[in-house]
């Protein structure tokens, strides 16, 4: 095949020059357009000449064998892409929706100014123990106004008396109508007195270890409840779960209440049940005849003059 292309370059190299001869026996061609016309005739040639297949005798320029005929056109391989490093688009920043208002009451976390851990469990009563430093101030959770105050700590491991065990304590009859105690106390602040209205966040006493935690590492005895007689001191060491608004309280959410779960533990045991847990007090020693008799026991307690709720 190849032997052919070459045979009709040369007839055409051929026919080129016979023509550019008869030129010049015209006198009309100059001898230095020949070698012009005849580059011009091969390039055309060149370019015109259709290829030669490849044959057996004519093997491919990669010297790998030609696939066979299967009667299907073969499938070309996509490209390989080479991978990429794809960066994560900067995410904006959070946007911060207020807690929403779940009462028409604002709350504190009871201790302030300090670190502070409690357990979420019960713990023979419902309350809690708040564990935070000596000296750190237990304020007021809620608006409303001072219903009790202990300011001497009676309490002695010879008696355990129920009504002692919480030492110096004040308790605040809140606006919601529930009866907050914080005992343990070192100390209660100055102008804390039955009936003194305080709002939320108002320091009442600062954590001790008074009481029956006369052993233990200071911490404040919280407890929630509702207003009823002094005597019945087993209502006030607590009736009702608080960490829940513990942790609410302490988290943001200043609007959670305890008052819809305190209305419905006291419908369901009355507001003056019969104490069932820790009510035992150890007897008291016999007093010798010559001694004056003890003062009742609750005298030290200063009360508040508010109505039941």
């Amino acid at each position: 095949m190849r032997s052919g292309h070459k045979a009709r370059l040369a007839a055409v190299t051929g026919a080129v020059l016979i023509t550019g001869a008869c030129g010049s026996a015209g006198g009309t061609t100059s001898v230095s357009a020949r070698p012009a016309a005849l580059s011009q005739a091969v390039a055309a040639a060149a370019t015109t000449a259709p290829a030669a297949p490849e044959t057996s005798e004519t093997p491919a320029a990669t010297g790998s064998p030609a696939p066979e005929a299967t009667g299907a056109a073969t499938t070309t391989p996509a490209p390989r892409v080479p991978p990429q490093t794809l960066r994560r688009p900067k995410a904006d920043e959070p946007v911060r929706v207020p807690p929403p208002k779940l009462s028409d009451f604002t709350y504190a976390f009871p201790v302030q100014g300090c670190r502070v851990t409690y357990q979420s469990q019960l713990l023979v009563l419902p309350k809690t123990t708040i564990w935070a430093a000596k000296g750190c101030s237990f304020v007021s959770p809620v608006n409303g106004v001072v219903d009790e105050v202990n300011v001497k700590n009676r309490w002695t491991a010879s008696t355990d008396r129920g009504a002692d065990r919480e030492g110096r304590f004040v308790t605040v009859v809140g606006d919601d109508g529930v009866r907050y105690l914080g005992g343990h106390l070192e100390r209660v602040a100055p102008g804390i007195v039955p009936g003194r209205r305080v709002t939320a966040g108002q320091i009442l006493g600062q954590v001790g270890n008074s009481g029956n935690a006369r052993s233990m590492a200071s911490n404040l005895y919280f407890a929630i409840s509702w207003k009823t007689d002094p005597s019945l001191w087993w209502v006030r060491r607590g009736m009702v779960n608080p960490w829940n608004y513990l942790d609410a309280w302490l988290n943001g959410n200043r609007t959670l209440s305890p008052r819809d779960e305190m209305t419905a533990v006291r419908n369901r045991t009355g507001a003056a049940p019969r104490c069932t847990t820790l009510c035992a007090s150890k007897p008291k020693p016999k007093s010798k005849p010559t001694e004056r008799p003890p003062r009742p026991d609750d005298k030290h307690i200063t009360v508040g003059t508010l109505s039941g709720g």
